[in-house]
């Protein structure tokens, strides 16, 4: 782990102590941002696997009815039948925030019908074909919904990715670093302190030897 280098002086303790506690606490909020995050996520994962359940067997229904329309009605007469479609609609997108995520917010605006109840003739179409497409339209809320609830889940899942990486490298990398230049500043400091100490106490030997010698000159001279 690469050290921090800076003058070991009280200023700069004072900046990385300031930097540390800042530290601190955007580590805690970055927790406490993921953790809700996560309890958001599998929220929606919950509701898009009922909702996703659901769906899958609404359409193997649909699918089945399909299926007997395929087996009853000739293929051309199908594809005529389904040409064109009976109502137009918008799929209109907006976004909203949740925590700090934009995700999507589908929603459908039916149009008016175009023609009869059904856009083909039913004189030359089963019963299933019927059954089918009105399931089929049944399940468009929910594949609606299904698509959103998904998408949400895959952007809190990458924010939530991208959190756990700041909060590891804050509490592995720049915490640590941080503690560490200011244990190496307070020991600098605390090795000047000693040694002005020290030269404190060889000046006030060296003053009051110098002051023993003024007042006592005899004996400064059967010492030399």
């Amino acid at each position: 782990m690469a050290e921090i280098r800076v003058n070991p002086t009280r200023m700069e303790l004072k900046k990385l102590q300031t930097r540390y506690q800042t530290a601190r606490r955007g580590h805690k909020l970055l927790k406490d941002k993921r953790d809700e995050l996560m309890r958001r996520f599998l929220d929606v994962v919950r509701r898009d696997k009922e909702l996703r359940l659901r769906v899958e067997q609404a359409l193997q229904r649909a699918y089945s009815s399909f299926a007997l329309a395929s087996a009853v009605s000739h293929p051309h007469m199908l594809e005529e039948a389904l040409m064109l479609p009976r109502r137009a609609g918008e799929l209109s997108v907006g976004y909203r925030n949740r925590m700090s995520v934009t995700v999507p917010d589908f929603s459908w605006q039916e149009g008016a019908a175009v023609g009869d109840s059904y856009n083909y003739g039913l004189a030359f179409t089963s019963g299933e074909l019927d059954g089918a497409l009105l399931e089929l339209g049944a399940l468009r809320d929910d594949l609606l919904s299904l698509a959103q609830m998904e998408k949400e889940a895959e952007l809190l899942a990458e924010e939530i990715e991208r959190t756990r990486r700041r909060v590891n490298a804050l509490e592995h990398i720049m915490m640590p670093r941080y503690l560490a230049a200011i244990r190496t500043i307070k020991i600098k400091l605390e090795e000047n302190e000693r040694g002005n100490i020290t030269r404190l106490m060889k000046v006030k030997d060296m003053m009051l030897e110098a002051q023993y010698r003024e007042k006592h000159p005899f004996f400064s001279d059967d010492e030399q």
